[in-house]
C-alpha cells in the first residue's frame, strides 16, 4: 500500500512557521517585503502572481506589485530591477516568466541581486549550490527536499533518476540529491533505454512536462515517486508526468497532481524571502 504525499499539508507547515519568523522580524523593526513584477497579459502568469501575494498576507511578507504592460522592453525591465535592487523595502524580487518575447530574459534575471534573488535563479546563488555554500536555492527543488525530509524519506545511498535537466528543476534537484548522498542519474530527450534506468530507482524524479510519460513499468516495486508535472489530460483535468493510477500501486511513496509539489513551490518562496529579510537585518 502506497502513501500519497501531502504537499499541502508539509507546505502549512512551513507557512506557520513562516509566519512565526515574519513577526519576530517585525518585533525587531524589519517588515519583510517581496517585490512581484509581472509583464503583460498571461493568464497562468496573473493566477501565479494573485495566489503568491495571497501567500505573503497569510504569513506576514508586504507583497509589492508592478504591472508592466506586454509591450515593456528590456530596458525598461531592467531599470526597474536596479530601483528594486536599491529598495529597502524589497527583500525578495521576483519577476515572473515567461515573459513576453522581446524580453532578454537572461539578462533580467542575471541583474537581479543575487542577495535578492528569493527564485535561486541567478548565476551566483547556482554556483552557490553546486558547491555547498549558503544562497539561495530554486523553490520547486527546496520544496521536495522538505517534502522528504518531512516523511522521513532517507535518500543517502540511495539511487536517484531525474527525469528532466532544466535550470528550474532538473539540474539544482540533482546537486540537491548529492548534498543528501544520494547516487545521481539525469535523464533527458537524449536518453537511451530510459526505462532500463528509471526502473533501477529508488526515488524517481519526474519533471519533463510530459502529461502522464511515466508509465507503470517503468517504476520499480517500492519506489518513491515525485511528480513536478503540471499538465492536463485530455478531458482536461489536472494531472502530472506520471500516469498516477497505474504507477501509485507499485509505488512505496507518490506525490499527486494537484496537491503534492505545487503547495511546496509556493511554500518555499516564502521561506526564502523570509531568509534574505533576516540576512538585511545582519548586514545592518
Amino acid at each position: 500500500m502506497y502513501t500519497k504525499i501531502d504537499g499541502k499539508a508539509v507546505a502549512a507547515k512551513i507557512k506557520d512557521e513562516c509566519a512565526l519568523k515574519a513577526e519576530e522580524l517585525k518585533a525587531r523593526g524589519k517588515e519583510p517585503g517581496l517585490a512581484v513584477i509581472i509583464v503583460g497579459n498571461n493568464p497562468a502568469s496573473r493566477v501565479y502572481v494573485n495566489s503568491k501575494e495571497r501567500d505573503c498576507k497569510e504569513v506576514g511578507i508586504n507583497s509589492y506589485e508592478y504591472a508592466l504592460p506586454e509591450t515593456t522592453t528590456t530596458d525598461e525591465l531592467l531599470e526597474l530591477i536596479e530601483k528594486l535592487n536599491n529598495d529597502v523595502r524589497a527583500d525578495g524580487i521576483l519577476c515572473q516568466l515567461p515573459a513576453p518575447k522581446q524580453i532578454d530574459e537572461k539578462k533580467v534575471l542575471n541583474l537581479i541581486s543575487p542577495e535578492k534573488d528569493v527564485d535561486g535563479f541567478h548565476p551566483v546563488n547556482v554556483g552557490r549550490l553546486v558547491t555547498g555554500e549558503k544562497g539561495f536555492v530554486p523553490c520547486t527543488p527546496a520544496g521536495i527536499i522538505e517534502m522528504l525530509k518531512y516523511y522521513s524519506i532517507d535518500a543517502d545511498g540511495k539511487n536517484s533518476v531525474i527525469i528532466g535537466r532544466s535550470n528550474i528543476v532538473g539540474k539544482p534537484m540533482a546537486a540537491l540529491m548529492l548534498k543528501e548522498n544520494a547516487t545521481v542519474t539525469v535523464c533527458h530527450s537524449h536518453t537511451k533505454n530510459l526505462a532500463d534506468i528509471t526502473r533501477n530507482a529508488d526515488i524517481l524524479i519526474a519533471a519533463v512536462g510530459k502529461t502522464k510519460f511515466v508509465k507503470a513499468d517503468m517504476i520499480k516495486d517500492g519506489a518513491v515517486v515525485i511528480d513536478v508535472g503540471m499538465d492536463r489530460d485530455e478531458n482536461g483535468k489536472l494531472c502530472g508526468d506520471v500516469d498516477f493510477e497505474n504507477v501509485a500501486p507499485k509505488c512505496s511513496y507518490i506525490t499527486p497532481v494537484p496537491g503534492g509539489v505545487g503547495p511546496m513551490t509556493r511554500a518555499m518562496l516564502l521561506k526564502n524571502t523570509l531568509t534574505a529579510a533576516k540576512n538585511f537585518m545582519s548586514v545592518k
